[in-house]
């Protein structure tokens, strides 16, 4: 239920930065996941994919980099780096 939770909030940031930039289609999506966001790259990726179906950000690129420092002050989040859009 926590990714659920994670991805609907981060799938919202995604889909409003590409209304602001009047986006017809999210191209690729970055990410850095914190070592203790309890998500690996390959489930941020399956979490990624269920959210987007049905939006612009379906069928994205997904760049997950994976921290391994837990005294990061971002060590539990995901943090969203950037998008790539196409107009």
């Amino acid at each position: 239920m926590h990714e659920h939770s994670v991805m609907n909030n981060l799938m919202n940031k995604i889909l409003s930065m590409a209304e602001k930039q009047k986006a017809i289609r999210v191209t690729k999506v970055c990410v850095r996941l914190g070592a203790l966001s309890h998500m690996s790259s390959e489930h941020f990726k399956e979490h990624f994919e269920f959210s987007a179906k049905g939006t612009i950000a379906q069928d994205a690129i997904i760049e997950a980099e994976e921290s391994s420092d837990v005294n990061d002050p971002y060590a539990q989040t995901i943090l969203l780096k950037s998008i790539d859009i196409a107009n």
